[in-house]
């Protein structure tokens, strides 16, 4: 059974911790909410009394973490003094740069990392289809490959320590740009007396089709149950998909790209967010075009 140490147990990271647990992984689980600790106990896992602790004597030791600074903090005082061999994981949404350093500093203290962020928010957590987009050595994959593979669906190496980073947050930035385009369009085919049924009947099988229109549409009472249908609650939080954005405008200004959707699309959560929007789920940006 391979020992596995998790920290960071909040709204993604409980749902992970408990299918690791539930596909016979001996996890040691540690957060710094004893709600959050109680709830990884109860699904399975064994508490530890800190970082450092849920780390010691595991083979494998999983992060999920809000912040790049919280990433680094987290392996600069409890994970780099693992012993030689010990695979990390670090499945936080963060900026590709540190991801880059901490794996550095881990490869170089003989230990064996992975950046690997997820796509499919809280529901995916909960029922283990999370998609992990990955990035590291072809060694430090194999290792990872089927811890992963208990908490997802699909499980796809990107390349290099960073390339995981690199693709989430490019990924990301198509689904915010393209959630306010699919809003933009519900709102305008409204005004235009256009039946928002129909309209999501049309462009679903045509050349609009996308993700967040047949899966996640933002107008409630039309096609599958979305947080649309709870008032936009649950799902994924605005605050979260304004933290991506940002990732991604950083990541470009840093080599050097130009994304002027991205940008723009930054600008419109920005503002949804100021006006104490943060909590609601992001397809509520709606709201701001509808009028």
């Amino acid at each position: 059974m391979t020992s596995i140490g998790f920290i960071g147990l909040g709204h993604m990271g409980g749902g992970m911790a408990a299918n690791l647990a539930a596909k016979g992984f001996a996890v040691r689980a540690f957060d710094l909410s004893e709600e959050a600790l109680a709830k990884a106990v109860a699904a399975g896992c064994s508490r530890a009394a800190s970082a450092a602790d849920a780390a010691d004597d595991a083979e494998a030791v999983v992060t999920m973490l809000p912040a790049g600074k919280h990433v680094r903090e987290v392996y600069e005082s409890a994970l780099l003094e693992a012993p030689r061999g010990t695979l990390l994981l670090d499945c936080s949404t963060i900026d590709v740069a540190t991801a880059k350093e901490v794996a550095q500093m881990a490869t170089d203290r003989g230990l064996l990392a992975v950046d690997a962020p997820v796509s499919g928010g809280i529901t995916a957590a909960s029922a283990g289809t999370l998609t992990f987009m990955v990035g590291g050595s072809d060694e430090a994959f194999a290792r990872a490959q089927p811890i992963l593979a208990a908490m997802g669906k699909a499980v796809i190496h990107a390349g290099a320590n960073g390339a995981g980073q690199a693709a989430k947050v490019c990924n990301n930035m198509i689904l915010g740009a393209e959630m306010i385009a699919t809003c933009e369009a519900f709102a305008l085919a409204e005004k235009l007396g256009l039946e928002a049924d129909k309209f999501f009947d049309i462009a679903s099988v045509s050349s609009g089709q996308s993700w967040s229109l047949t899966s996640y549409c933002p107008m409630p009472g039309v096609g599958p149950e979305t947080p649309a249908d709870r008032d936009y609650q649950g799902g994924f939080a605005t605050a979260l998909m304004l933290k991506d954005l940002n990732l991604s405008q950083e990541a470009a200004a840093s080599v050097g790209a130009d994304t002027p959707m991205g940008a723009r699309a930054r600008e419109l959560y920005q503002a949804f967010a100021d006006a104490g929007n943060g909590g609601l789920d992001f397809s509520a940006i709606i709201k701001t075009l509808r009028g």
